[in-house]
């Protein structure tokens, strides 16, 4: 997989181009989006095993952003945006299994969503 073509493709995907890019780094350093282009024009290999490209690396645009995720190292670029406040306010009961089930709602041991554990009410 070559970076840099994988990203302007995640970017085209999105609507977005380079030049909608503010800038690159992570959360501590930022670095010249020049210098990105110049440096991620090279071929990586995505498959399993380890990830090879910076997992902490971001590409960040107004009000989006990529991030690297991977998963048994296939890695990729994952594209963020933030998110919309919903209209409709709803009363938290829990945000663990256990505490949901103190309260005795129906849970499995894990990998619950807040609606899956049942544990919304409406005020």
């Amino acid at each position: 997989m070559n970076l840099l073509k994988e990203t302007k493709e995640i970017l085209k995907q999105n609507n977005k181009k380079i030049e909608d890019i503010r800038w690159i780094g992570n959360n501590i350093y930022f670095v010249d989006i020049e210098k990105f282009i110049e440096i991620a024009n090279v071929n990586y290999n995505d498959d399993f095993g380890s990830s090879k490209v910076a997992e902490d690396l971001l590409i960040v645009g107004d009000n989006w952003w990529l991030e690297r995720h991977e998963y048994d190292g296939s890695e990729w670029w994952e594209y963020k945006t933030i998110p919309i406040m919903p209209k409709e306010k709803l009363e938290l009961k829990a945000l663990t299994i256990n505490q949901a089930k103190n309260l005795g709602f129906d849970v499995s041991c894990g990998w619950e969503s807040l609606e899956g554990m049942g544990v919304w009410g409406f005020n």
